[in-house]
């Protein structure tokens, strides 16, 4: 065995600084595993927070803020807890803050450090907050990052291209895609029916491979908005008898508006009858409040009661109470109305704009002013719902009719600046003419005249209103005032 050149102590000492430095390197090993695992915890506990309480912006903020007071945003495993943030971000309040998250991402970020979902949570907020060049700008960059052909981030920009109305970029990146799932399909459909291209939607949907139960009702409620009611029956039809698919508490409420509009009380009943023996009714209050919205509507008001009370007051809510009301004052049973108001304040809901309106219509057509007044009190003392225009046009129309023009002109000049506008004006107007009252009816004419000179209707009011009282030179002046303002009228017509 060769002998060391090195004295004896020299030896010594370098054995003792390499068995120093082994002992060093476990000592360090066990500690960053530690801390490692202490970190990990921690990220996973605000990770879980954050997923229970996505809508929570402060939340999210502190959250946030311990984040980077902790440097966990800039540990090589913190993708998840930068995504679950940049999600929060998105759904919250203030979703423009997940850019500023982006922006201020740690930098110069790991290639790896933004994946799919990154890009796909982004694209979605610009959809949401109508942002389509902020959204081009995360097109190119998913691109440069290789997400050219992923499934889910080009959904996310189909989706958000037809959100935002830019229908001809959704379709490129649509027929780009060398994958789609039925996200992407129902994307794209659904894009189409929202900007009105009804005809390019149903030709795609008649086009998809497969179609679920959000297809057709996607396609169902476009035309139920484009007011094509029976094609919109035939594919309920459709898509129950042939397809053999169970529709959805959605494609029900769908359906509903199309057979409101048509007015056909039989239709009513037998999805009342359909609703009942596949349970909808029972399961969802929205099926049951459009029920009552629709019976009322097609002039079945005796059926709107009858499955009103048949809903347990353990699940009416104010939309329930709301569609009642408004269905009595469609009917003109002002009484009633009150009567159902009276019973929803009793079971401790509050009412709110729609409700208060409801009723006014009702005591305005069923001439119960005073009850009507008494309303408006409450809604403006005891209420958190302010008085909006409707509010007032209804107001200044149950007056009106009533023949007290004079508080119906006080109410009229006490409607705010900010809220105030023309239509309140002509409802006076034709209170005027109707009760002949040309004094008002003059003063309120120079009122409209000087906000919108354009209305024929105006003219030809005030016109009936002097030639009723003989003033026939007034109302030629006024005939010609008309023709050389080139004032348009709407000509009449009747279905007749």
């Amino acid at each position: 065995m060769p002998r060391s050149n090195n004295p004896p102590l020299f030896n010594l000492v370098k054995n003792t600084t390499t068995l120093f430095l082994q002992n060093l390197e476990q000592i360090h090993s066990h500690t960053y595993l530690q801390l490692t695992q202490q970190q990990q915890q921690q990220q996973n506990h605000i990770i879980s927070l954050l997923q229970k309480h996505p809508t929570n912006h402060h939340l999210t903020q502190q959250l946030h803020s311990h984040s980077l007071t902790t440097a966990s945003l800039h540990h090589h495993h913190s993708m998840l807890l930068f995504n679950t943030l940049l999600r929060c971000y998105s759904l919250s309040n203030s979703p423009f803050h997940s850019f500023l998250l982006y922006i201020h991402s740690p930098s110069p970020p790991p290639p790896s450090f933004f994946d799919s979902f990154t890009y796909a949570f982004l694209i979605k907020t610009c959809a949401n907050l109508s942002y389509p060049f902020l959204a081009t700008q995360l097109h190119s960059l998913s691109f440069k990052a290789g997400f050219e052909f992923h499934v889910y981030v080009q959904t996310a920009l189909v989706n958000m291209y037809a959100v935002c109305g830019l229908l001809v970029d959704a379709s490129n990146v649509f027929y780009e895609m060398p994958e789609r799932n039925l996200v992407t399909w129902n994307a794209m459909i659904t894009g189409l029916v929202k900007w009105g291209e009804l005809e390019m939607a149903t030709s795609l949907f008649e086009e998809m491979p497969v179609r679920t139960v959000v297809s057709w009702t996607g396609i169902i409620d476009g035309f139920t908005r484009m007011n094509r009611f029976d094609e919109a029956l035939a594919l309920f039809r459709r898509m129950v008898v042939h397809d053999c698919i169970e529709p959805t508490e959605i494609t029900i409420l769908a359906i509903l508006q199309a057979i409101l509009h048509i007015g056909d009380v039989k239709l009513c009943q037998l999805f009342h009858g359909y609703g009942e023996k596949r349970g909808f009714n029972t399961c969802d209050i929205r099926v049951s409040n459009s029920l009552v919205d629709t019976y009322a509507k097609c002039g079945c008001i005796v059926s709107a009661l009858r499955f009103f009370e048949e809903i347990s007051a353990e699940r009416k809510n104010l939309v329930s109470w709301t569609s009642m009301i408004s269905g009595f004052a469609m009917h003109g049973m002002g009484k009633e109305a009150v009567e159902c108001f009276e019973r929803m304040a009793e079971a401790g809901l509050k009412p709110n704009q729609v409700t208060f309106l409801s009723v006014l219509n009702a005591c305005s057509h069923g001439g119960l002013v005073e009850e009507g007044l008494s309303f408006f009190e409450k809604m403006v003392n005891e209420s958190d719902a302010l008085p909006n225009i409707k509010i007032y046009g209804c107001l200044v129309d149950m007056l009106g009719r009533a023949g007290r023009l004079e508080e119906a002109e006080r109410i009229a000049l006490e409607v705010p600046s900010e809220t105030a506008n023309v239509v309140i004006w002509r409802t006076l107007l034709s209170a005027c003419s109707f009760h002949g009252n040309v004094e008002m009816g003059e003063r309120v004419t120079r009122k409209i005249l000087e906000m919108d000179r354009g209305y024929g209707g105006d003219y030809v009011l005030m016109y009936n209103i002097f030639a009723g009282v003989g003033r026939f030179q007034d109302a030629e002046r006024l005939r010609n005032l008309m023709d050389e303002r080139n004032a348009f009228k709407l000509p009449g017509h009747s279905l007749v």
